[in-house]
């Protein structure tokens, strides 16, 4: 699954591929029915997406919390290598630079100011929020399977985010 807010993010760097080139369909998940796109463009920091047949508000607001998702071959990448699809994070290993094991990569969060990796050591375990930016995750190696990290103390500390929530 391709997340809509991390392509659009890629494509309103200039230069970019508009989201049409990039993807003609995009399929409702657990629905039999997909959803063509006819156009796109900014609107409030946003990507405003028009498809086919959805032509007035209320069929617009119809669509309103539907999770969409874009077909891409096996093992396709991002062309920047610094840029990564979100279900090829997920599963990851994380580790820090002395290698020892965090977790687990569980969710990609595309919060407003960043993106975050959820990471868990056990499914039942705390969650540890990681802001996925260069200084904190200086490694992303998809191949080998895991995400090194260099965390500033206290971030990898379930029990002291939480106390501090």
């Amino acid at each position: 699954m391709v997340h809509l807010s991390a392509l659009s993010l890629a494509l309103n760097r200039p230069g970019a591929v508009s989201l049409e080139q990039v993807v003609a369909s995009l399929f409702a998940a657990g629905e039999q029915r997909s959803l063509r796109i006819e156009s796109t463009r900014p609107h409030g920091g946003r990507l405003c997406v028009h498809f086919v047949g959805v032509d007035d508000r209320s069929a617009a607001e119809a669509l309103t919390g539907l999770v969409l998702e874009a077909e891409r071959a096996p093992g396709e990448r991002p062309e920047d290598p610094n840029e990564y699809y979100d279900d090829t994070l997920v599963g990851l290993d994380v580790v820090t630079l002395d290698g020892e094991r965090v977790g687990a990569v569980t969710e990609v969060l595309h919060l407003p100011g960043q993106d975050v990796l959820a990471v868990r050591e056990q499914p039942d375990a705390a969650e540890i929020l990681i802001p996925f930016v260069s200084e904190i995750v200086p490694v992303v190696d998809v191949d080998g399977g895991r995400i090194i990290v260099a965390p500033p103390e206290g971030l990898l500390d379930p029990d002291e985010s939480a106390d501090e929530r």
